[in-house]
């Protein structure tokens, strides 16, 4: 029995966005994180292996090689395996290429009939939550998505949804992919054990040749010039005047009254 998580490293929101002149992001010149929702799939799939310790997590991310570290964090987390699919062929994938790459990893390491993939809700860089639901169809599985709590049964699974206007409660046979959401748990951090041992625990990179013939893989609809849709622009986001202290005095608040007026706020 395996858990499957897809995880994607994600430039750090916090930092400065930098963009290379064909428009894409030049990830090599902003600081990372793991994708939080990532973490909570994550999270999930560690959760249920408490349960039953005989399952193992495998731990997948497309990326450069530098999500090599990511991906060390996720083992000393407690995921047993980490896999990186990286090569120069995958670069500037959209999510339609991203998807049928992931996709066909994840058949390359084997689907057995109770496997479960998880995939975060959607990345912060990109926020399409395409991405896991497109691996779902590309490997004819059930899916939910919005997963805010997950109940193991025998050979399936019961996820209540979570909806703008309340709940769904879904039962699916395993193999199935389901994404997550923040409200589903509280991710757990690393531990000194698993960061004295994670060396330990198998670590494999797959580039294209190790996968270019997965017949999930579309060649002419990979990478950036291959895929369907591109980026049209990106840029950082301008910066917003400096803002007005206003002391909690009578004047303080008459000039902040007259300038908000002034203004036709109020």
């Amino acid at each position: 029995m395996k858990y499957i998580v897809c995880v994607k490293q994600v430039p750090d929101t916090s930092g400065k966005v930098a963009v290379k002149e064909d428009g894409t992001m030049d990830r090599s010149k902003m600081a990372t994180i793991i994708n939080p929702d990532d973490l909570n799939a994550v999270e999930a799939a560690l959760a249920l292996k408490d349960r039953n310790p005989g399952a193992k997590v495998v731990a997948i991310s497309m990326g450069p090689p530098p999500a090599a570290g990511m991906l060390h964090e996720l083992l000393a987390m407690g995921c047993d395996e980490a896999v990186l699919v990286s090569g120069r062929e995958f670069g500037g994938s959209d999510t339609f290429a991203t998807s049928q790459i992931l996709a066909g990893a994840i058949q390359h390491i084997g689907l057995d009939q109770d496997d479960i993939v998880f995939c975060g809700r959607q990345a912060i860089d990109g926020d399409t939550a395409q991405v896991g639901p497109q691996i779902a169809e590309k490997l004819d599985l059930p899916q939910v998505s919005y997963a805010a709590d997950i109940t193991p049964g025998d050979g399936k699974l019961t996820v209540k949804r979570i909806l703008e206007d309340g709940y769904m409660t879904i039962e699916l046979p395993t193999p199935c992919l389901v994404t997550c959401i923040k409200e589903l748990n509280q991710p757990r951090y690393m531990t000194v054990k698993g960061i004295l041992e994670f060396e330990q625990k198998p670590y494999t990179v797959l580039d294209y040749a190790a996968l270019e013939n997965e017949p999930l893989i579309e060649k002419d609809t990979i990478g950036l010039t291959g895929s369907p849709t591109n980026v049209f622009r990106s840029f950082s986001p301008p910066l917003k005047d400096a803002g007005i202290t206003v002391e909690p005095t009578a004047d303080g608040i008459r000039s902040m009254v007259e300038t908000l007026s002034a203004k036709h706020i109020i």
